[in-house]
């Protein structure tokens, strides 16, 4: 691969030198990244099926990033597939990572486009170990858990996992405010009405999502008990136990489902 090694390391450089991109220059790491957005879309329309599906007695421990890669891996095409989006969620990161080194960008820009490299390289990697077959054995609550018992052995710890669950509460609300004020069309560039359409639905619905999640760890940090903590599949479980849970959770699927499809249109239509 030192061809293509050689083409993200060159359009790298540029970028990291200030040179505005505009989406539009065609080149083979231009069109890998948008297609880390339509393979995001296509795992969120997984993602909305298995949402729906814990609304009407499905399986706890289904609705996760790894499972639904696990589903796709499944299908006669699927380990295709799976190595495609290990290499896209790759090029995407690496396409923010040379945002966020730009020097013409502000701060909170290189602060915003650094996260998203770091959310889209870490779906990389599960995408990379469900595609070696390590990954998409254990449920979200699990690995959740797991998680948040081995940050409070660490000093502060407790006080670190309260931030990262008021951290992932500050992403919900954010999704929420970014689809109900249509903020996320500031990422589009004649994108047409229908794709914003989907934004609308599909950015509150994953924020709602988000915001159950980062309650979860909230709460295992004040009751300094890491097993309240909860993953995408045990947040989704909360919901349904919730005042009107089921029509919330089948909301919340088909939601995500929205956001897959707007995935697909915002690979075609973002500025990049």
């Amino acid at each position: 691969m030192p061809g293509a090694a050689a083409v993200v390391a060159t359009t790298m450089t540029t970028s990291a030198n200030g040179t505005a991109r505009n989406g539009t220059s065609g080149d083979v790491w231009e069109k890998t990244a948008r297609g880390g957005y339509a393979i995001t879309g296509l795992v969120h329309i997984v993602l909305g099926y298995l949402i729906a599906r814990l609304a009407f007695g499905g399986s706890s421990g289904e609705a996760s990033q790894s499972s639904a890669l696990s589903q796709l891996s499944e299908t006669p095409v699927g380990g295709v597939v799976i190595w495609v989006a290990v290499g896209a969620w790759a090029a995407l990161a690496a396409w923010q990572i040379a945002d966020a080194l730009r020097s013409h960008d502000e701060g909170k820009d290189r602060a915003k486009a650094a996260g998203k490299a770091v959310v889209y390289a870490v779906l990389a990697f599960v995408a990379y170990t469900v595609a070696q077959g390590t990954g998409g054995s254990s449920n979200g609550d699990s690995q959740a858990q797991g998680y948040a018992s081995d940050l409070m052995q660490a000093p502060g710890g407790r006080v670190l996992l309260g931030a990262i669950g008021l951290g992932i509460l500050a992403a919900g609300a954010y999704h929420v405010y970014k689809g109900v004020t249509k903020k996320f069309e500031e990422d589009l560039t004649g994108a047409p009405n229908a794709v914003k359409a989907l934004g609308t639905v599909g950015y509150p619905a994953k924020g709602v999502a988000l915001g159950a999640v980062g309650a979860f760890f909230t709460y295992a940090a004040l009751t300094a008990d890491p097993d309240k903590a909860r993953g995408l599949d045990g947040a989704i479980g909360g919901l349904l136990d919730a005042p009107f849970g089921q029509p919330i959770v089948i909301a919340v699927g088909v939601g995500f489902a929205a956001y897959g499809l707007y995935s697909f249109g915002r690979a075609r239509y973002a500025k990049m």
